[in-house]
């Protein structure tokens, strides 16, 4: 009989699923013998009137149907022999004897996901958050997992809930934000170290989510507004620092040529009036320093172009 009680899958709960453990009580194939030999032993009674052979066959299949197991190509499980440990049987069909044999869970050998969740942790810079990961782990040696821990699974999860908060303590908020590839290496590694003695290797952890308050969430966003805002008037500053300077470099150059300040003076009247219906108010002061005095009064007497 089996170590463990007979059931078909277990489940902790909908948010963190324990893996379905397959026990064996009686396997389709040892059912089928059963049903086999005990109706050959009808059908040899019913022939010759004897009860003998229903009832060898009764006690044959019995002991077959207990007899011989069967582990799928991923599984394996360990046989134990009056209590001691003999060997591991699977994957395929395999036989034990009845009552002096038990066998332990069968061991799934496939890659696992366990969620790993992380509540109200205080990183290093003392801000509280939920954090998410996710674990990818796999059993390379079942005999290990088998005999050297009680269940395999739950220590996994514990084990990587204890590893995460421990590691959300050692790291600031932006830290944990922005380099989760470095966090999850860093539990990896921590979590390898551990169940490797258990025949378990951690072959990855992602790092899925790292939730804080709202209020904070709020302070932070209001914060980053104003540092972009105060960016903003830095290069709005800088721009108009370096058109000032410009500025008085042109007015270096105009000071001592008055051609180059009139031809200025046209190109600025020229790309003014150039659009159709256009209309340029220009101050007095800056007529009489460019000298446009004559071309305004040109422009004027000339009136609007005739069209033919």
């Amino acid at each position: 009989m089996p170590v463990v009680p007979v059931v078909s899958s277990l489940i902790r709960d909908t948010k963190t699923p324990r893996p379905h453990y397959k026990c064996q009580p009686a396997s389709g194939v040892g059912v089928a013998l059963f049903v086999i030999v005990q109706s050959a032993g009808v059908v040899i009674t019913a022939l010759i009137e004897h009860p003998g052979p229903a009832i060898a066959g009764l006690l044959l299949g019995l002991y077959l149907m207990f007899a011989i197991k069967v582990a799928d190509q991923w599984e394996k499980c360990a046989v134990l022999r009056l209590g001691r440990y003999r060997a591991l049987r699977g994957p395929g069909p395999f036989h034990i004897i009845p009552v002096v044999d038990t066998i332990s869970r069968f061991v799934d050998q496939r890659v696992r996901v366990t969620d790993v969740t992380a509540e109200s942790a205080l990183t290093k810079d003392t801000v509280p958050v939920n954090v998410d990961a996710i674990v990818f782990w796999v059993v390379w040696n079942a005999e290990k997992a088998i005999l050297e821990v009680q269940d395999f699974y739950d220590a996994i999860t514990l084990s990587a809930q204890t590893a995460l908060r421990e590691s959300i303590g050692r790291h600031e908020l932006a830290q944990m934000i922005t380099e989760r590839e470095t966090l999850g290496r860093e539990l990896q590694h921590i979590l390898d170290e551990k169940t490797n003695s258990w025949g378990i290797t951690v072959q990855s952890v992602e790092i899925r989510d790292v939730k804080i308050p709202q209020d904070l969430e709020d302070a932070m966003s209001r914060q980053a507004q104003a540092e972009r805002e105060r960016q903003a008037r830095i290069i709005l500053g800088t721009a108009e620092t370096e058109i000032s300077g410009k500025f008085a470099t042109a007015s270096e150059l105009y000071k001592d040529n008055p051609v180059a300040l009139h031809l200025r003076a046209m190109n600025m009247l020229y790309e003014a009036i150039k659009e159709k219906g256009a209309m340029v108010i220009v101050p007095s002061t800056a007529v009489e320093t460019m000298g446009l005095g004559g071309v305004l009064g040109t422009a004027a007497v000339a009136g609007p172009p005739k069209t033919a």
